[in-house]
């Protein structure tokens, strides 16, 4: 039990000091590293966003002070997600874990493949008008970022900052902290379902909470040492080495 609990705490710090340097969550970590450990999928999903929660509800107090969450347009993202939260966590208790990995591994190397090209991608694609397709695919945008959210458990943040940056054409310093936001809200309601459902691992969701809280400090007051762009391109590298292993597992197990 000892090995067990301490190995779920280093996970938790690598995973926030890795969200924390990068700015994407760290449930892209955590949820993973469940999976391999054998948790089914409803578990693995419902026990990395009860960590993930925490996580945002800390991020969202810090930029509330700094004042630099838009609230009318993280209120309108966290509306949408939420039924998508609630979709995704009702969804994990059917899926299989062969297409859980599956579909894992493809999220994986889309956010690994979105950090390698994250500068010319939201550089390239911003909408310069606002039709109304243009505010159906942003609202749905958000209900995805739930669903995958609450499926995963991994936050919606990989969404939610392009949503802001290419539709709305918020600069990244507005852009993070409005998702937090919204991210927050998401995670709230993707938990609250999951516990309803009695899906969460509680005593490994603790400890992953705390390695993750630990870690995001961490991370925080590292993160001038390193260049973004250096750090970008190592955690994609490992993201991709996660989904291998996941690869490896389906033909293995």
């Amino acid at each position: 039990m000892f090995d067990s609990s301490l190995l779920l705490i280093i996970i938790g710090i690598v995973a926030g000091i890795l969200g924390s340097l990068v700015g994407i969550g760290g449930g892209i970590i955590m949820s993973p590293a469940l999976a391999i450990l054998g948790l089914p999928p409803s578990q693995v999903a419902s026990t990395s966003l009860i960590a993930v929660s925490s996580t945002s509800i800390s991020s969202t107090f810090a930029y509330a002070r700094l004042k630099k969450i838009q609230y009318s347009i993280g209120l309108k993202l966290a509306t949408f997600s939420g039924p998508g939260a609630i979709s995704g966590a009702l969804i994990s208790v059917g899926i299989s874990p062969l297409h859980f990995r599956l579909l894992f591994v493809i999220l994986l190397l889309a956010t690994g493949l979105y950090l390698l090209f994250r500068n010319s991608v939201l550089k390239e694609c911003r909408f310069d008008s606002e039709p109304v397709w243009i505010k159906v695919l942003f609202y749905f945008g958000a209900f995805v970022a739930g669903l995958i959210s609450s499926l995963f458990g991994i936050g919606g943040g990989i969404i939610f900052v392009p949503l802001l940056v290419i539709i709305i054409r918020m600069n990244m310093s507005s852009a993070v902290p409005t998702s937090q936001l919204a991210l927050m809200s998401t995670a709230l309601v993707g938990t609250i379902t999951h516990i309803i459902i009695g899906n969460p691992e509680y005593i490994y969701a603790l400890l992953l909470s705390i390695g993750s809280f630990v870690g995001a400090q961490i991370g925080a007051k590292i993160s001038a040492r390193f260049k973004d762009s250096t750090l970008r391109y190592i955690f994609a590298l490992l993201l991709m080495a996660v989904s291998i292993r996941f690869i490896l597992g389906v033909f293995i197990e």
